[in-house]
């Protein structure tokens, strides 16, 4: 693995990007620590061409974004443009819409987000859902994840959050086989123990079976490898820069 294809999702730098000048320094930073590639999450308000500016100014590059699912479907041409703005081809969306979370939530979801994936995938981009642990409960038919999958349409990807899977009792590297061919962006993310209580850790400090996960990243034709720690211990740029030295350490 190298530099090309890692990132890191702001989402992890969330309270460093709440207004544009506070934007403007954390990408710069990131882009000083060595990432070339960055998913954009919780942002605050910001212009897209202002922000497109900031990102081509620092020789970044988004490799995708996270949407709300509302604006996907009420708003999507003013999306596509902001993506074509940023360069950016891979949408997804962090979660599913509360109302979806109900017994018969996974199948509507699937349809409603494969129409939405069509139109995205019409437009020449790609369009994913980031799990969480909540969608390895039992439904009926079945895990809530395996049903979006057999359930919807191909156009539809799944970014893969290898945290969350293991917290839900899965096995990363298998789920990520799963969906082959349907996986543009996975999300590394790590698990130590603290406290006998399972934490977020950084990418290769923690407990997860890496070996079996990148092997999976290469079969399954997953292209981008996005650092995400929700909550870090101690200064979030210093765990996104213990990540991604360990990151490039593996071989992908």
């Amino acid at each position: 693995m190298n530099n090309t294809r890692i990132g890191v999702t702001l989402y992890t730098l969330r309270d460093f990007v709440k207004t544009p000048p506070d934007i403007a320094v954390t990408l710069k930073r990131v882009r000083e620590m060595g990432y070339r590639n960055i998913q954009l999450s919780a942002l605050g308000p910001i212009d897209a061409r202002e922000l497109a500016a900031m990102i081509h100014d620092q020789g970044l590059h988004v490799c995708a974004t996270h949407v709300g699912f509302d604006r996907l479907e009420t708003a999507l041409d003013t999306v596509l443009e902001e993506h074509r703005l940023w360069g950016c081809v891979n949408i997804a969306v962090g979660s599913m819409p509360a109302s979806y979370r109900t017994s018969d939530g996974y199948r509507r979801f699937a349809h409603d987000a494969s129409v939405v994936a069509k139109n995205i995938h019409a437009a020449g981009m790609t369009f994913s859902y980031h799990n969480h642990h909540w969608e390895l409960e039992r439904a009926d038919g079945g895990r809530g994840l395996d049903i979006l999958i057999r359930e919807s349409d191909p156009a539809l990807g799944f970014e893969i959050d290898t945290y969350w899977i293991q917290y839900g009792g899965g096995d990363p590297a298998a789920w990520i086989r799963k969906v082959r061919g349907r996986c543009p962006i996975i999300h590394f993310k790590d698990m130590a123990v603290a406290n006998r209580q399972p934490v977020m850790a950084e990418v290769g400090e923690g407990n997860l079976n890496w070996p079996a996960i990148v092997d999976a990243c290469r079969t399954s034709e997953a292209r981008w490898f996005v650092v995400e720690q929700d909550t870090c211990a101690g200064d979030p740029f210093d765990s996104i820069a213990v990540s991604l030295r360990n990151m490039q350490a593996m071989e992908l």
